[in-house]
């Protein structure tokens, strides 16, 4: 059953412009020390956090609440499975709103599909409850020693 649905728009001159004049207060602030990592190993950094910006959007829009009711951008991270495949990763309140949604004798799946087109960023999120004993379908990310993620 589907649970929640998030789309977001992001222009990547807009964020071009945001890093340039904010630098690392905006990447600290916003998102997490993997999806730093990945944007500045691209050829593209500024499209990189547009898809991130809005994965985050339309990931507080999927679980009802916007930026409100306590959720913090870092609360949502965007991680890549090693095919590339992006995954939402939730913490904190964003993790308690999601616990909240998801029925007794389900598990939540976060889908998350990134794309850009010079100048926009786009991405969608759905999140989906799957009954427990569908749980081996849920997309695997494996566990690394240390989290990254606040």
């Amino acid at each position: 059953m589907i649970l929640g649905i998030g789309t977001d728009l992001a222009n990547i001159e807009r964020i071009q412009k945001v890093l340039d004049r904010f630098g690392d207060r905006f990447r600290h602030r916003i998102f997490t020390e993997i999806e730093q990592a990945r944007a500045e190993r691209t050829p593209d950094p500024a499209a990189t956090y547009a898809k991130r910006w809005a994965a985050k959007e339309a990931c507080s829009k999927a679980l009802g609440t916007g930026l409100r009711m306590g959720i913090a951008w870092k609360d949502m991270a965007v991680r890549n499975m090693r095919t590339g495949q992006p995954v939402m990763e939730v913490t904190g309140w964003a993790r308690d709103r999601l616990d909240q949604m998801t029925p007794d004798g389900y598990c939540a799946v976060i889908h998350v599909t990134l794309t850009d087109d010079h100048p926009w960023a786009q991405a969608m999120v759905v999140i989906e409850a799957l009954p427990d004993e569908e749980e081996e379908l849920r997309p695997v990310i494996r566990p690394r020693r240390r989290s990254h993620l606040s």
